[in-house]
C-alpha cells in the first residue's frame, strides 16, 4: 500500500494545477454577475442560456436544446417546464411529426428577453473587459475546444 501512495499526486500540486477547480471558480463568479444582472427582469443566468437555445429559427426540440447546451434532455425538459409554467416558452406540436415538439418564445418571454439581453450586454463586456483582447480570444477558443472534445 505504501507504493501506491508515491504514485499519488500532492494535495499542493491538485490545488495548484486542477483545471476542473479552476473552471468551477471562475463560471461561480461569473454566473453569479450575470445573476445579479438578470435578477430585475426575473431570470438566472442559467433561464437566460435556455432562452436564448429557444430563439433557433425553427423552433428546437428538447433534445437539440440539451445537445447544444451539453446536457441531458432531463435536466434540459425539467428547466424548460419551468419557463413554460412562467409563461416565457411554450412547446408546440411539429408540424410535419407530431410526436415532435419545438419549443417558442411567447410574448411575454420575448419582452423578458429583450430586457435581459441590454443587462447581458453591459455585464458581458465588463467580464470581457477585464482581459485583455487576446486573452479574451484564447479563452473563448480554448472554452471552445474543450467543449467539443
Amino acid at each position: 500500500m505504501a507504493g501506491t501512495d508515491a504514485a499519488l499526486p500532492s494535495l499542493e500540486l491538485v490545488a495548484r494545477s486542477c483545471l476542473c477547480r479552476r473552471v468551477q471558480h471562475a463560471s461561480r463568479a461569473i454566473g453569479k454577475r450575470f445573476d445579479d444582472a438578470f435578477r430585475p427582469v426575473g431570470l438566472n443566468n442559467w433561464q437566460f442560456t435556455l432562452l436564448m437555445a429557444v430563439t433557433a429559427e425553427a423552433g428546437p426540440t428538447v433534445n437539440q436544446i440539451a445537445a447544444e447546451l451539453g446536457m441531458d434532455r432531463t435536466t434540459a425538459t425539467k428547466n424548460l417546464r419551468i419557463l413554460e409554467r412562467r409563461g416565457l416558452i411554450e412547446m408546440r406540436v411539429d408540424a410535419q411529426d407530431r410526436r415532435i415538439r419545438r419549443s417558442a418564445l411567447t410574448a411575454e418571454g420575448q419582452q423578458v428577453l429583450q430586457a435581459a439581453l441590454l443587462r447581458w450586454r453591459q455585464v458581458n463586456d465588463a467580464v470581457g473587459g477585464s482581459l485583455r483582447p487576446e486573452q479574451l480570444a484564447s479563452l473563448n477558443a480554448a472554452l471552445e475546444t474543450i467543449a467539443q472534445a
